[in-house]
Formats: C-alpha cells, structure tokens, sequence
C-alpha cells in the first residue's frame, strides 16, 4: 500500500489526494484529503456522551493531502434525527483557516436515550472525504418538585385556629430541585372532611404565581360547625406527585337574632315599611361574614302582601321593604337562619282597606233567560246565577265585604237567596233568583254601607223569565226557494237546493229557550244532515238544508208524518211536502208543513199568447209586422208538470237578426209557490212578454229571425227559433 494511501485511511476519509497536483495546505480552494471528527463538552473536553443538560460540540478538521487545513470548505454533518438535532438545523458549516468547522447537538426530546454517531462529508467536485464520531444519548432524570404548605390569618401570621369569623389562607410554596421557585405549577388543595371547612375556589386548583406560591381560603363549612381537619396540598412535576400536608382547628360561632325592627309600627292600607333585623354575636352584630335570613308572613302567604322571603345580612343587618296588598289585619313577621340560634317574630298593626264600589259582572246563563217554574230541561234552566264584585279606593278587589241583594222591584214574583253574603279573595260575590209562575223581567240590587255610613250599591243587568217552551200559533216553517231545480238534476255537490227554516214563540211571544229539538220529514229529496234529521234552536229558530235527489216523485202522505195525519200532502206531480214538528212536553205535538215544487230544467211546454204550442228547434213564425209598430207576444212555460221551472230560469232573445229586441218581461222566473186551490191539471207555468221591433234605419221589407232561449239555474238551454216579416205599409 503506499503512503498516501495510508495516510488516508488513519485520517478516516477518502478521496484522490494527487488531484491538487501537491499544493501546499492552508490555501483556499485546497483539495481536502482527510476529514476527522471529534466530539467535546462545554469545557472543550473530549466527551461522548449527550443529553438534556449537556450538549455536545462536534468539531470537524480538514486537511488536504500535504496535511495542511483547508480553509472555507463546506462540511455537511448528519445524525440520526430521532436521536438528536443540530444547531444549526440545516447541518451545515464552512471550515475557517484552520480547516475546522463545528455543529452543536442536543437530545432530539429529554426522555431520548440510545447510541449513535455523527458524519461530517466535505464533497469537492468528484472528490468526498468523510469523517465520524459515535456518541451515547443518556435521559435527562426526571426533575421532581418540593411543596411546603402553611395557614394564615387575616394578619399574614400563620395560624391553624378557623372559624366564621376567623377564615385562613392556605398557602403552597412551590420549587424545583434546585430550590428555585416555579411559577404556572398548578397545585391542589384539599380538606380532609368537607363537612368542617370548604375552599374558595371550590374546586382547590390554584397555580402558582411568580413567587412559587399558591393560595386557597379556607372557610367553616357552616357556623356550627366544629372539630379537627387536615389540609392538603399537592404538586405534580414530570409525572412525580409531591404532596404537604397542614392540621387545623375550626371553632363553632354562637349567634343570635336581635329584635325585628319596623321602621312604622303600623301601616295604612297599601302603604309599605322597612324591616331590619340584626344578626348577634357575644351581643354585638356580627359582620364576619353575611348570613341569609329566611322572613316569612301570613299575609306574604295569602299573597296580601310581599317582602322577601330570603335577605342576607350587610354590616350584621338583614333589611327588606314590607309593602301591603290588602292585607287588613295584624301580620306575624317571622325570622330565622341557619347556624343562628332560635327565631324572631313581631306583628305589624295594618289598617283593612276601604270599600269604594260595587260591579254587576256576570250572570248564569250567559243570555241572562230563565224559564218559568215546572219549564225547565236540557239547556233551560229556572235558575239564574248572578255575579258581582266589591273594590277597595285603590281599585283593587276588596275581600270580606259584606254583600246585601234585594230585588230592585220588591213586588217582582221571583225567590232570591241569598240576601246576604260575603266577598271571596277575587271580591266576587253570587246569589241565585228562582223563577214562579209569572213570566217577567226583573234586576237584582247589590249593597253595601261604608264606614261612614254611606250606601254604595249598583243594578244586575235585566234577566228575563219566560215559559220556554213552543206553542202552536208561534210555530212558523218556511223554505228559501219554492221552485227547486231538481226534477231532471241533483243537488250541486255540498250546496243544499234550498234551506228549510223554523221559527218558534212561546206563548208570550217571545223565542224559546235554546237548544229546543225540530224534526223535518219529507216526501221527495232528503232533508237534514247526516248526524240528524233536525236541529235546535239558538234565539228561537233553526234551520237545516234540503237537497234535491231520488226520489223526485212524491208519493202524498208517504212516509206518514204528524203533518199529513192531519191534512193530506199536496197529490199534484212535482210537488213535494215537508213537515217540521216539536213538542211542547206534552203529548200534542206542534208542527207545520209546507210544499213546494220540484222543477224540470227543461220546459215541457210553452204557449205562444195563450193558443200556439211551441216545438224547440222548429221556427216559429209571427207572421206580418208593420215597420214602425213593435211585435209584442206572450210564453208561457212551465215544466214536464205544467208546474214553473225553477227560480231564477232566464228567458231571453238571442242571435237576433234584422230587428231589435226590447227584451223580456220579467226576463227571470219568480219564486211560486204552489197554488192548491186549483186542479191538478191546471199549468202553473209563468208569462213572459216578448217584445221584438223593427232595427232603427229606413224602411225596407225584410224577415227577422231570433230565439228564444231558456236557460235554467244549472245552464241547460232550450232554444225556440222565431221569424217575423217586417213591412213599410
């Protein structure tokens, strides 16, 4: 092997050192031949081990062939980054005119351990030389943290004595190993029995301050509290707990309620006062520390007054304002609170507030109607309940007033009970009056006499008394439409064909009473709804819908009705009969019926002025008309019964041509009812008159044609054509 071969190999690197061609070292731009590494403390002692607390400096020297230092080369070093880290980070450094170039390293994490080695490679151009060291990583010891804890007193001096009126500091110091404080350690506290002492903050977490210290209050759990306990203060560094301990003393306080103290020994009504009550200790206030006292009242309770129920004393004083509501008798004030001895109480003289007035506000039933005695039933009552309330000056509903009632017509034969009574917490009061025999109207007086001697009273509203109950002369029936279109058609959808309607009276002649029962029955259609055939009345009447449908041909007397046991069902085709009773409690029932017809939507026949049969679709002709004189004629139309078409059918003249049309009169049908003093067979049909005239220019010969169309409720059309010849003669 030769020399220089040799020489690079004790040097650890690598590379051609003939390629500088034999230059001397020191020189920058040198061609390196040989790189070591070396590793050493803070002191610049060789050393190989690294940790938390001790870096190591890796120092790398370059050296070209001849030996000499090469200045300003770029040496890169490089480690296992799991291991340690470099400063700088990049792992970079140039040589300085020794050859020597330095990185420091560190513990890549405090808890690091294991060996390794560090790589310094100098590369120039196609020439790399490189140097390592080895080096061991050793765990940073675990820190561990030192904690002492003492109890002051209000003064700073330490005391372990509690009570209410002495609390304590607890105080935790805080150091490190090396005896220095620390700061943001957070430390908790704890006492051995809750049940003697509790800690501000509740939950004993404190961290320390600049100075290394912690602090918690340490307060008796309640003023009776007594006995022995221990504090605790505990630290946590690096996983490690440290703990100090302290004992202390708590000392029960005895205390005591003064006497309540109002600041107005008696009030008028509504007027207010304040309430003291001092809280005592060995017969002076005590003010260590606010007590909550509990205040309670009868008139609190009644809800005749308010005052707080709970007050926490301030300089050893528990003070609430005590305002009236309309107590108006001697209130009991009562205190007490936990931890203090026994209870208070005093009375407070206030004066009943004054009667002003009287209101009328309410009566039963609710239409203020009765029926006479023996009359009454479901929704009729012979009893009215009457309602009034009593207000105080201040307006406020005024409870135990004594209430009379008297009729205001002393005469009136109704029965009233009571006469007397009382006003309840609202300032209601009620009596009852009974109907007799007698229908009539009546009002009940309320009244009261004040202090000073004055009446005070008002009227109930007028209550009625009638017999209730439907009589025959007042029972009226009546349908909204007399000629139904529904011969040919059905009702449309849920809209009834017509609304049947019944009003009743009594024999005084006033409505009956509310919710009395009608029957309906009829002999073609339906009448009613699907929950019931009838209906009850509200203010005397009622109504209920009837529809047009099967069956359309009536079959008189059937089905047998109250109506029709009596007088027969009207027998002309297309008339149909509906009977509407009631009852009076008795076994003769009260009822009506009425008829009415079912319509075609078709005319069955139409008479031109009395003698032409018209044909639909087949023209009609009226002949010769002078030019200057109108053509006027009459139709009658009926239906397939010779009975009218249905209410509101138009008759009108249409596609007109070569005249003019004055119209139809009247241009609708009518409501008709039936006539049932003619026969069967006579047409009940209505009379339209026509009118048709020459147009409004100059003579001239000419035919006119036009319709007459009829037109029913439901738009079914029946055209009739005409034509008529105008002259100039």
């Amino acid at each position: 092997m030769s020399l220089a071969m040799l020489l690079a190999a004790c040097g650890g690197g690598g590379g051609d050192p003939t390629l500088d061609g034999g230059g001397g070292g020191g020189v920058v731009g040198s061609v390196p031949a040989a790189v070591s590494v070396s590793l050493l403390d803070a002191n610049g002692a060789a050393s190989n081990t690294v940790s938390a607390t001790a870096a190591l400096t890796a120092r790398a020297v370059v050296l070209d062939k001849s030996g000499a230092p090469v200045a300003n080369a770029l040496v890169t070093f490089t480690t296992p980054a799991s291991l340690v880290t470099l400063t700088p980070a990049v792992g970079t450094a140039l040589t300085d005119a020794k050859g020597v170039a330095v990185v420091t390293l560190r513990p890549a994490d405090p808890a690091a351990s294991g060996a390794g080695k560090v790589t310094a490679t100098v590369t120039q151009g196609a020439v790399i030389v490189s140097g390592e060291a080895n080096y061991q990583v050793a765990a940073a010891a675990a820190s561990k943290a030192s904690i002492s804890v003492s109890l002051l007193n209000a003064s700073g001096s330490n005391s372990n004595t509690l009570s209410s009126a002495t609390p304590l500091t607890g105080v935790a110091l805080v150091k490190d190993q090396n005896g220095a404080v620390l700061a943001n350690a957070m430390v908790v506290f704890a006492t051995s029995n809750e049940t003697l002492a509790i800690l501000a903050p509740a939950n004993g977490t404190v961290l320390t301050d600049r100075n290394g210290e912690a602090r918690v209050t340490l307060r008796p759990f309640s003023l009776a509290a007594a006995g022995a306990g221990t504090l605790t203060a505990a630290v946590v560094l690096n996983g490690t707990t440290t703990t100090s301990t302290i004992n202390y003393m708590v000392g029960a306080t005895a205390l005591a309620f003064g006497n309540i103290i109002f600041e107005a020994p008696s009030l008028d009504a509504y007027g207010s006062t304040q309430v003291a009550l001092d809280v005592m200790s060995n017969g002076v206030k005590y003010t260590d520390q606010s007590i909550a006292v509990n205040f309670s009242s009868t008139c609190v309770a009644a809800g005749k007054a308010t005052f707080a129920t709970l007050v926490q004393t301030a300089d050893g004083t528990a003070r609430a304002t005590y305002r009236d509501r309309g107590c108006g008798a001697n209130d009991v004030i009562s205190a007490t609170a936990s931890g203090v001895t026994g209870s208070r109480s005093a009375t407070l003289a206030i004066a009943p507030p004054q009667p002003a007035s009287i209101q009328f506000t309410s009566a039963i039933p609710s239409d203020k109607a009765i029926v006479i005695r023996g009359q009454g039933g479901l929704l009729r009552s012979e009893t009215a309940t009457l309602k009034f309330r009593a207000f105080d000056t201040f307006n406020n509903p005024l409870q135990g007033l004594k209430v009379t009632f008297e009729k205001a017509d002393v005469n009136a034969p109704v029965d009233l009970a009571p006469d007397l009574a009382s006003t309840d917490a609202n300032g209601e009061v009620t009596t009852s009056v009974s109907s007799r025999d007698t229908p009539l109207s009546f009002r009940i007086r309320a009244k009261f006499t004040t202090a000073a001697g004055r009446e005070i009273s008002t009227l109930s509203d007028t209550i009625v008394v009638s017999t209730g109950t439907p009589v025959q002369k007042a029972f009226s029936l009546s349908i909204s439409d007399s000629n139904v279109e529904g011969l040919n058609v059905d009702a449309n959808g849920s809209a009834p064909s017509a609304t049947v309607n019944v009003a009743m009276g009594d024999k005084f002649g006033n409505p009956v009473a509310d919710g009395t029962p009608v029957v309906f029955q009829s002999n073609v259609g339906v009448v009613g709804s699907a929950s019931r055939g009838g209906c009850t009345s509200v203010n005397g009447a009622c109504s209920v819908d009837f529809r047009s449908q099967e069956p359309r041909s009536p079959v008189p007397n059937t089905p047998a009705t109250v109506c029709n046991r009596v007088a027969s069902d009207s027998t002309r085709a297309g008339v149909g009969t509906i009977c509407a009773s009631t009852s009076d409690g008795t076994a003769v029932p009260i009822f009506d019926s009425i008829s009415f017809f079912i319509s075609g939507s078709e005319p069955g026949r139409v008479l031109r002025d009395d003698a032409v049969v018209l044909t639909k679709n087949v023209v009609n002709d009226l002949g010769i008309a002078s030019w200057t004189v109108p053509k006027v004629f009459t139709l009658r139309v009926s239906d397939v019964n010779g009975n009218p078409m249905p209410s509101g059918t138009r008759i009108e003249v249409a596609n007109i041509s070569n005249a003019a049309s004055s119209g139809v009169s009247p241009p609708a049908v009518q409501k008709i009812f039936p006539d049932s003093t003619v026969a069967n067979d006579v047409d009940q049909g209505t009379r339209h008159i026509v009118t048709v005239s020459a147009p409004a220019d100059n003579c001239s010969p000419r035919t006119a044609t036009f319709n007459v169309n009829v037109i029913s409720p439901r738009l079914l059309t029946t055209s009739y054509p005409f034509k008529l010849t105008f002259t100039c003669q």
